[in-house]
């Protein structure tokens, strides 16, 4: 192997290993932002922390900048902020040989000068460095606070760099002003099953998609109220009080049956409906099922022996997991969707320009896949089922509209994007379009459900 009869040893071997990677991944780049998550003290970063500190050792301290994020709590029995937590990471840090250059100091209200001061004394670090993170009502004001820190400059001075151009702050401004002063609110259901761990709710879980629907808000000045709904506790009539619902990603059978019911109950009430990644494969399952008549389809992923796999493995997929296992079968990562002029998906992608600036991307031939003479939008996966190529005609004549294909190097078309033309908005997309949304630049598949969903308020509330 590799390490030629030694003795593999969590020390040296583990951090050289990390060491390994970060400068592999830092190839091409003038500075590199590594963060080393978890809390300080915990056992699982002590290899991540020994090879930070070779790196520093390497290339130079005056290279590296230390950032220590920090939480400063307000015990509600006594309504003071609390350093205690922050003396004890800092201490635990020294111990490691690692001194924070700037400390981040989140917590529910500004920090003032009395902890900054014991802050300071404490880091033995230029008050300046001390920066307060409060709260906000929007994490998109938080480069608002940063900049009143100066934050920027602060950092490009420790690591000896001149800054380059000064940021505009205008139309971020603008968008944020939207968010926080919408004109009008939608209420969206989002059917998925990685909801609750004991008695809370995980907001979090799909946070890719609560951000790409909150950048489309801002974007039109709406407020987009998000309601997670357990699919195994669902009672789909409930579904009637919401503008728009969401199946997102998943795995595995549990929560299956429930999304299917909420996708027949939005497909035949005409609620604006966006499936994505195992939302589209269920949708397909929901429709073969109730206007096809395949009372038996299903997805071999719940059901090997179906009569109807409408979603399966592709015989590739299928040789790979034979030889391999589950390890390394999912398509993971950025893939060509070759669009359908004409289509809803097309329109979308079309207005935002995301076309023309994904059709300049340098993509190798095995993600471009087969050139389909059409124009191609560029979206990241995460899956290992597919609409199962057998049945495609069969869904098309029954009225399903697959507005984006990928067609592999050895000629297996795989559906992107699926849509009912005759529904308000019922779009599918085996992709997760939520990855490349940003606050500048929304998802066009985003911001195509967030207009419907408003649509389909104001004509309620009319």
């Amino acid at each position: 192997g590799e390490y030629l009869g030694q003795t593999v040893q969590f020390i040296p071997h583990i951090p050289e290993e990390i060491k390994r990677r970060i400068e592999e991944a830092s190839e091409g780049y003038e500075v590199i932002l590594i963060e080393v998550g978890g809390t300080v003290g915990d056992y699982e970063n002590i290899p991540f922390l020994f090879a930070i500190k070779g790196i520093e050792r390497e290339i130079g301290k005056e290279n590296v900048l230390y950032i220590l994020i920090t939480y400063l709590p307000v015990p509600r029995h006594i309504g003071e902020m609390k350093t205690k937590p922050t003396q004890q990471a800092i201490k635990m840090l020294q111990e490691m040989g690692i001194i924070p250059d700037i400390i981040l100091c989140r917590g529910p209200t500004p920090l003032d000068d009395v902890r900054r001061h014991k802050i300071e004394l404490y880091a033995n670090i230029k008050r300046e460095y001390v920066i307060s993170a409060p709260d906000v009502d929007t994490l998109y004001e938080i480069p608002f606070n940063f900049e009143r820190e100066q934050l920027g400059r602060k950092i490009l001075n420790k690591l000896q760099m001149a800054p380059r151009k000064l940021p505009d702050w205008n139309e971020w401004e603008h968008l944020v002003n939207n968010l926080k002063h919408p004109e009008a609110e939608i209420h969206i259901a989002m059917v998925g099953k990685y909801i609750e761990i004991g008695t809370f709710k995980l907001k979090d879980t799909y946070i890719s998609i609560n951000e790409a629907l909150e950048h489309s808000g801002a974007h039109q000045k709406v407020k987009v109220n998000i309601d997670w709904l357990d699919a195994d506790k669902l009672t789909v009539e409930e579904l009637q009080n919401y503008d728009g619902v969401i199946i997102p990603g998943g795995f595995g059978i549990r929560g299956f049956e429930g999304k299917l019911r909420a996708v027949k109950y939005v497909r035949e009430h005409g609620i604006p409906f966006l499936g994505l990644c195992w939302g589209m494969q269920i949708a397909v399952v929901e429709y073969a099922r109730h206007v096809l008549g395949w009372q038996e389809a299903n997805s071999t992923e719940v059901d090997q022996t179906t009569r109807y796999p409408v979603v399966d493995f592709i015989p590739k997929q299928r040789k790979l997991l034979h030889e391999k296992g589950y390890g390394g079968t999912m398509r993971l990562g950025a893939y060509a969707a070759y669009l359908k002029p004409g289509t809803l998906i097309y329109s979308l992608y079309k207005e935002s320009g995301r076309i023309d600036h994904d059709m300049r991307l340098p993509l190798p031939m095995e993600r471009l896949g087969k050139p389909l003479n059409l124009p191609y939008v560029v979206e990241r996966h995460r899956h290992r089922y597919e609409i199962n190529p057998t049945f495609i005609k069969d869904l098309e004549h029954a009225g399903i509209v697959f507005s984006g294909v990928h067609e592999t190097m050895d000629g297996v078309s795989l559906m992107e994007f699926m849509e009912l033309p005759d529904h308000p908005f019922f779009v599918a997309t085996q992709a997760h379009p939520e990855f490349h949304s940003r606050f500048m630049e929304p998802s066009p598949v985003f911001m195509g459900f967030v207009r419907k969903a408003l649509e389909r308020r104001l004509h309620h509330t009319s």
